[in-house]
């Protein structure tokens, strides 16, 4: 997370000696990332190599498959193992077998190691690998690269596989950004998120949970737990965790806590919405960056059916099929630790859409007024355009947490970031701005300063409720009379002429009727039987400026000036 950068003219040696022109730029990744993956694993099994062989000739046979793996997992000191004679360097020593020892050195790993291969599909790399006579140039370039522990730590190997996810990304034209957030938008989050759990994770004895719904590549999580260690100095254990639906994103996230000394198994393969693969487990902090306006068309009957469960996931209400941000967000509520076992802070990535899309009493609107009625909305960030590789629109971070302190309790901040941002000297698909270092710091002032300004607004939660009353105006019949409806009494509607007013929940709904409404419609009436509370932010509202228009004084000089202007460019064109 800072700027640091790892070593990795590695990438770039063996792209330009064994890859180039074979593979397209945007394929790289596809070789090099299961290639580090597998170098790494030699690295970290190589001291117990030989215990492992030995007692897997030993058990082979004479014990059940089931109890044969943990005592492999013990031989090798690790939570994976190969039990092959080969790894990467005895491979390059035999250039006319490599096809076929590199087959038997691959089904000798464990079955979690295995599972992340299957899903980087690296029997379709090296099939590639070996009609074009690369196998072996390959394996033998990999195999010179020293990523032992000695050499690199976890903690430095985080670092590298990060670049390497980052560059890969940043290489495919058609592709780059879809399961990859920006490293700057990560160490905002994160530095919102824990800006305030400094003391707290400073405890050595304290365990902290992180967890990632739609985890991608990981690098939400990675980061984030880089963070807490690097920025804050943090000595508290901290434990990641994370779903991913997307196999290849999934391999590249679980191998990069296999590589990093994390536990494996804490990253699962899944649909978050119909699958939970953590469906007992709360945890500390929550960081994600789900897909936006994705469909959840094929999950409907599904999610219907759990929505009518009281103590369901979501039960406060469904929104509109066409985009299922709403979703992880109430997956991720779901997701709070108690208060008294350390409570959690949220902190999701959306575009405008959940702030104020759907009508009063809408799916929508229902789950915002869920949230916010329970005080879980503790901010949200405006930030710029144009910061993300595959989308240019505006997004915003929401800040949820169950354990709000007592100055931010009953109320919601909202931070104007939009202008917060440096251009990039070369554009990579539709990012063209990022986030400074220095603008990361003063965002983050800004939300723990907590206080009013040009940039910031403090409001209590019920100022983003409203009621939507229906407003009526009485028939006329042919003479102007008003038109009684026969069995009140009381006049009858004519529904061409009925309007709606949202009527903020701080006010009198009589007295704006007549404020508001009657001096403009005299005959107004309400029809409250169809009052809706509904809940919006919005967001561009609350920061409008307005703009004192130009004078006519100087509206007519610019005027003169164009008419002076044209006039002379006539009389150049005549003249020629």
């Amino acid at each position: 997370m800072a700027d640091q950068r790892p070593n990795i003219d590695f990438l770039f040696r063996i792209t330009n000696d064994v890859l180039w022109n074979t593979f397209k730029k945007n394929e790289i990744g596809d070789v090099m990332l299961p290639f580090v993956v597998l170098r790494r694993l030699d690295c970290i099994l190589e001291p117990n190599k030989a215990a492992v062989r030995a007692a897997y000739e030993q058990f082979d046979g004479k014990v059940a498959p089931d109890k044969l793996g943990p005592i492999l997992e013990r031989a090798a000191e690790q939570k994976f193992w190969n039990h092959s004679p080969y790894d990467l360097r005895k491979l390059a020593e035999d250039s006319a077998n490599v096809e076929l020892n590199f087959r038997h050195y691959i089904n000798g790993f464990s079955p979690n190691v295995q599972d992340i291969l299957d899903n980087y599909q690296l029997d379709k790399v090296v099939a590639r690998l070996v009609k074009n006579g690369l196998l072996y140039q390959m394996v033998q370039a990999i195999s010179k690269v020293d990523l032992h522990l000695s050499a690199v730590s976890n903690h430095d190997m985080g670092y590298v596989f990060e670049e390497l996810i980052r560059i890969a990304n940043e290489q495919s034209n058609e592709t780059a950004g879809e399961h990859f957030t920006p490293r700057e938008v990560i160490k905002l989050l994160a530095s919102i998120i824990f800006s305030t759990e400094a003391e707290e994770l400073s405890n050595a004895n304290l365990i902290r949970t992180i967890y990632d719904l739609a985890c991608g590549t990981g690098g939400m999580l990675t980061q984030s737990k880089l963070f807490i260690q690097d920025e804050l100095k943090g000595r508290a254990q901290i434990d990641i965790y994370g779903q991913e639906i997307n196999e290849q994103s999934y391999a590249i996230a679980k191998s990069d806590l296999l590589i990093t000394g994390e536990d494996p198994n804490n990253i699962r393969h899944g649909n978050s919405f119909t699958e939970d693969r953590f469906p007992d487990k709360k945890f500390n902090y929550m960081l994600a960056n789900p897909p936006y306006g994705v469909s959840w068309k094929r999950d409907e009957l599904y999610l219907k059916h759990e929505a009518l469960n009281p103590d369901g996931r979501f039960a406060a209400g469904l929104p509109r099929t066409s985009d299922g941000q709403f979703l992880f967000i109430q997956h991720l509520i779901s997701k709070m630790a108690d208060p008294a076992h350390g409570g959690s802070r949220v902190g999701i990535v959306t575009n405008g859409s959940p702030l104020f899309t759907g009508d009063a009493g809408s799916g929508e609107s229902e789950i915002r007024r869920w949230i916010i009625q329970n005080d879980w909305l503790e901010a949200v960030v405006a930030l710029p355009s144009e910061i993300f590789f595959n989308t240019g629109i505006y997004t915003y971070l929401w800040i949820l947490s169950n354990k709000k302190p007592e100055q931010r309790r009953g109320k919601v901040q909202l931070i104007d970031a939009r202008e917060q941002y440096v251009p990039m000297q070369k554009s990579l698909n539709n990012k063209r701005k990022k986030i400074s270092e220095s603008q990361i710091r003063e965002v983050t002032r800004l939300y723990t300063a907590f206080e009013e300004g040009p940039l910031v607004k403090i409001f209590p939660n019920d100022f983003f409720g409203f009621y939507q009353v229906v407003v009526e105006q009485p028939e006329r019949d042919a003479q102007g009379r008003v038109v009684l409806d026969k069995k009140t009494g009381r006049p009858k509607p004519d529904k061409k002429k009925r309007d709606y007013e949202n009527i903020p929940l701080t006010e009198n709904i009589a007295e704006y009727l007549e404020r508001e409404v009657k001096p403009h419609v005299p005959d107004a009436f309400l029809d409250l039987a169809q009052t809706r509370i509904g809940y919006e932010i919005n967001f561009t509202k609350y920061f409008y400026q307005y703009q004192q228009p130009e004078s006519s004084q100087a509206l007519k000089q610019q005027i003169l000036e164009l008419e002076r202007s044209i006039d002379g460019l006539l009389h150049e064109i005549l003249a020629d």
